[in-house]
């Protein structure tokens, strides 16, 4: 498996792509030769997304098995060099690969690292001092090069996948991110940006009412406004709003506007049944998949032009099972 793809290739089954860090996926890339597969990545997102492998340390010839290495120094930006032999200093033919590697990522519409990695970890990598002492507060050189490069990629380690907030998520910012690039690719265009921008609505309103308003605001100023511009900062806008998870408080404040939607088409047994259900979920005692699955079985037997174009009701393949455990 070679794992410094050309991320500009395609794959031809027309499925989103992850870049992914090779030994997540069983590439025995580490430096003693072996992996560190993880279940989650190749069985369960393995089965919707097209995985993009990369590994910083074999693309850049230092092969397996290798000598281990560790970063030292500035936690800005650290050397990477051997963690028995100081004198093997490789900082610079990784830095010049992963400033390459990240500058072609535009096919990818997320990127699951591996943590701790020196290379590849997104935070808590440790940096040695001069001293020998670690700060745990380091981000390895690739996965750094990787975000600067790409401020709007979703991105998390594979470790934080276990967080079932964080993996949700992480999965509901990778298909917002695609569907954004579909439209990019497709043509950008007013009607198509305020179409894009209606669907999302309560997605957004769940992560930040804040955003959910400005945007909104800034939206209204497109006829006077350059279109490219504007299109930029609502999507740097929306991509940070959705990287804080949306709290329980917000979810019950979607779900309640989606009630408003039935109260004139359910009797009150089904009105109250909702309001029950939904304040189980307030109350913790259902997850998130509980009320959204009633409300939807109720829009299917009364459909409303809005709510169907709606990302919030599936923002990701039901097969992932992501809101059930929210």
């Amino acid at each position: 498996m070679s794992t410094d793809m050309q991320t500009q290739s395609e794959t031809g089954s027309g499925r989103v792509r992850l870049g992914v860090s090779a030994c997540l996926i069983g590439a025995k890339v580490r430096f003693d030769g072996g992996h560190k597969r993880n279940r989650f990545v190749i069985d369960v997102l393995g089965a919707h997304f097209d995985f993009v492998p990369f590994c910083p340390e074999v693309a850049i010839g230092m092969g397996t098995p290798r000598p281990t290495i560790r970063l030292v120094g500035d936690l800005e930006s650290p050397r990477a060099v051997g963690s028995k032999d100081a004198s093997l200093d490789v900082t610079d033919a990784l830095r010049s690969y992963s400033v390459g590697a990240a500058s072609r990522m535009e096919g990818l519409s997320g990127f699951v690292f591996k943590k701790d990695s020196p290379t590849c970890g997104m935070e808590r990598v440790k940096v040695y001092n001069d001293k020998g002492m670690p700060d745990a507060h380091g981000t390895g050189i690739f996965a750094r090069a990787v975000q600067e490069a790409n401020p709007l990629l979703p991105v998390e380690e594979e470790g934080r996948l276990n967080d079932p907030v964080l993996r949700e998520n992480f999965v509901s910012r990778v298909f917002v991110y695609a569907r954004w690039q579909a439209l990019r690719r497709q043509g950008l265009g007013k009607r198509a940006l305020i179409d894009f921008h209606a669907s999302h609505k309560l997605l957004l309103l769940a992560h930040s009412p804040r955003v959910y308003e400005e945007l909104g605001r800034l939206l209204s100023r497109l006829d006077t406004a350059d279109l490219d511009a504007l299109a930029d900062r609502y999507i740097e806008q929306l991509m940070l709003a959705l990287k804080r998870p949306a709290s329980r408080k917000c979810h019950v404040n979607v779900l309640q506007h989606l009630l408003g939607y039935l109260r004139r088409h359910v009797d009150s047994v089904n009105r109250a049944d909702l309001v029950d259900v939904i304040d189980a979920y307030r109350r913790g005692l259902v997850p998130l998949v509980v009320p959204v699955t009633l409300l939807q079985h109720h829009f299917r037997r009364n459909p409303h032009p809005y709510i169907s174009r709606q990302v919030y009701m599936n923002p990701h393949p039901r097969e992932l099972m992501l809101r059930n455990a929210l």
